[in-house]
């Protein structure tokens, strides 16, 4: 299944002016801010990495599952659902944690 170009046009426009980078992974489009995973935009949800220390509080929201691979859940990775990223106040709460998160970071 193909991500959300509307999602994707989204985050590209909160992302402008950044070092960004954009890769296909998972059936996801990643955006890479400073050579390091920072958001993606999935087929009908964004992922988010954030600080682990908020993951467990903000995992609470609206419309949010943790991140699992392979059976692992990830902490510090969350998934949105498109349908509650609708109103910018809390599409930009998400971009301001992961951007937030993304500076702390070291690229690999």
């Amino acid at each position: 299944m193909a991500y959300s170009e509307k999602l994707a046009e989204r985050i590209r426009k909160a992302l402008a002016g950044l070092p960004v980078e954009e890769k296909k992974m998972f059936g996801s489009l990643a955006f890479m801010v400073s050579g390091k995973m920072c958001l993606t935009a999935g087929p009908d949800r964004m992922m988010c990495r954030i600080d682990p220390a908020l993951h467990e509080q903000e995992v609470e929201r609206l419309g949010c599952q943790t991140v699992v691979m392979g059976g692992r859940e990830y902490k510090g990775y969350i998934h949105i659902n498109e349908e509650n990223l609708e109103h910018k106040e809390d599409f930009d709460h998400w971009i301001h944690l992961a951007l937030k998160f993304n500076k702390r970071l070291t690229a690999s």
